[in-house]
This record gives C-alpha cells, sequence and structure tokens, in this order.
C-alpha cells in the first residue's frame, strides 16, 4: 500500500505543480483594454510650463480640476497605496489634471506629499475647464465629472494611451477606474491591476531583450 502511495504522490505532483503554474499565468494575464487611444494632453502645462504626455509611459490619471483642498485625503491614499510602491519603475508616471489658476494650492500639496516620498513623477498639469472635459471624455468611462471637473477615480492608462481596467470585476462587472477615496479598493483591486501591467511590460521587456540576444 505504501509502496502505491508513493507512486501516486510522485506521479500527482508533477501534474499539482504544473496546474498551479498554468493558473497562475492565467491570473497574471493581460489587464483588459476598455478604451483605445484616449486623448494626448498636449493643451496642458505643468508647473514649469512644460508638456507632459502620455505616450510611452504606464500612467495614473486622475482629475483634481478646480477644487484642490478636498483632495488631499485622495492625494495621500495614493502616495501611499499605489506611488511608494511602483514609482521606481522607471516608465510610471502619476498625471493629474488641473485647471488653471490652482497652480498656488498644488505647490502647498506638492510640498506636502515631498516629506512623505520622492515625488519626481507625480505630474500635475494646468489646462482650460474644456480640455479636462475633452480627455475625461475620451475614456469613455461610466463615470461622470463633477461640477469642478474633478472625480474621486483614477484610471490606468498603458503606453499605447489605452485605457486599462476590467472586464469581469466581481462588484461591478466593467470597472474603468477605481475609488481613491476608498483604501480598501486601491490597496487591493488597482494594487492588484498596477503589479499586472507593470509585469506585463516587464516581461515584453524580457523577451525584447532575449531576441536581440538571438
Amino acid at each position: 500500500m505504501k509502496k502505491y502511495l508513493v507512486l501516486g504522490i510522485l506521479f500527482l505532483l508533477p501534474i499539482t505543480v504544473y496546474i498551479f503554474f498554468a493558473s497562475g499565468v492565467n491570473n497574471f494575464a493581460k489587464l483588459p483594454i476598455l478604451t483605445h487611444s484616449i486623448s494626448n494632453l498636449n493643451q496642458f502645462k505643468d508647473l514649469n510650463g512644460n508638456t507632459v504626455l502620455l505616450d510611452d509611459k504606464i500612467t495614473v490619471l486622475g482629475f483634481f480640476g478646480n477644487e484642490v483642498a478636498s483632495k488631499h485625503a485622495n492625494a495621500f491614499n495614493l502616495t501611499h497605496k499605489i506611488y511608494k510602491k511602483n514609482h521606481g519603475f522607471s516608465d510610471f508616471q502619476f498625471v493629474f489634471l488641473m485647471e488653471d489658476g490652482t497652480q498656488d494650492e498644488i505647490v502647498k500639496l506638492k510640498q506636502t506629499l515631498d516629506d512623505i516620498t520622492d515625488t519626481a513623477k507625480w505630474k500635475f498639469v494646468f489646462g482650460t475647464s474644456e480640455a479636462i472635459q475633452e480627455v475625461f471624455n475620451s475614456l469613455q468611462s461610466d463615470i461622470a465629472l463633477e461640477t469642478d471637473f474633478s472625480t474621486p477615480f483614477v484610471f490606468i492608462i498603458d503606453k499605447d494611451r489605452n485605457l486599462r481596467g476590467r472586464d469581469d470585476d466581481e462588484d461591478v462587472g466593467l470597472l474603468y477606474g477605481f475609488d481613491a477615496r476608498d483604501v480598501a479598493e486601491i490597496n487591493n483591486k488597482m494594487s492588484d491591476d498596477i503589479k499586472v501591467i507593470l509585469a506585463e511590460y516587464r516581461l515584453e521587456l524580457k523577451k525584447y531583450k532575449a531576441d536581440r540576444e538571438i
């Protein structure tokens, strides 16, 4: 009996290990594209008067509009739960769209965030309310901007300016963005999805390097 038990374990163990890793690959599949080619940010300038673009970057895109004071908690949540863990990735950035006239308030917020971490890859860009609405509309999400041209939701944009999200979320089905007010949501769902898209590009980079060496 012991002999057959050992043989059974030796036979089943490799199969079990294979199934485990195979399921891991499936769970680490590419993050679905929900909207292709969202608008770029040519109409916006950062605090230094420079243009910040979405091309060739993995971007967490947000909209603080013209109301900065009420968004501090959202900024802190995102800094602690998402930015600090991932800003070391060379092609990763945070970009938040602001209405012109909020520059002084953003300088103060950025100084506060600098006390938490290096915010070199956290970009605040400024433009008109019409320009903000245009970029937001290009997301084609089921979320609406508030009257101050802000939203607590943030969005994952890939290097080709596609909106990434979930098409089979257990709670809402189509998940376009993540509520920065909800620590559990950004610490779990958003954090997981950021890991997936970063891993996706790491794998592509490894494959590219391997192909170059052949």
